[in-house]
């Protein structure tokens, strides 16, 4: 058995790498002419965001100052990237409250399932997004995190506006 080669050819304006060079250099010329800057300098400007945003996660509270969490265990249970950890626990009343409630902000993929889920709604999806730790272990949120938590919370999609605008 004979091994055979074939020889391919090629036009000349797809194999041109001066073309493609001057074209590109054409569209930097281009850009650097046009007087439209499109730099945002970002933290004096900021672009705003969506009402419906999902960012960091914020826990709501009672009037007493308390977590409006009653312990359920939904949030864990609906969560897909499985990043709530929950420990319910209960008083001399028999009222459940979170004895541990962390949630690893490396692993969520913000789908608010733990806020569509809830039935108290005491644990929102926020609209924070500027995050910076020094390390991984800043990124678990706790319960005195959650509930310390100030920013404005997200507007997910509102069964009385059927197109979601």
């Amino acid at each position: 058995m004979s091994i055979s080669v074939k020889v391919l050819t090629r036009p000349i304006d797809e194999v041109s790498y001066v073309r493609a060079t001057m074209k590109g250099m054409a569209l930097t010329f281009k850009h650097m002419i046009n007087p439209h800057k499109v730099t945002v300098q970002y933290p004096e400007h900021r672009d705003p965001l969506s009402a419906r945003w999902r960012g960091t996660h914020r826990m709501l509270t009672n009037e007493d100052g308390t977590a409006k969490c009653v312990a359920c265990g939904l949030c864990p249970a609906v969560c897909p990237a499985n990043c709530i950890k929950l420990v319910p626990g209960e008083d001399e009343q028999g009222n459940r409250y979170p004895l541990v409630f962390e949630i690893d902000e490396f692993r969520c993929i913000f789908c608010g399932y733990c806020q569509e889920v809830c039935p108290e709604e005491a644990i929102h999806v926020g609209r924070h997004y500027e995050n910076a730790e020094y390390s991984r272990d800043g990124f678990v949120y706790d319960l005195e995190r959650l509930t310390a938590q100030t920013h404005p919370v997200c507007e997910m999609w509102d069964p009385a506006d059927p197109k979601g605008e």
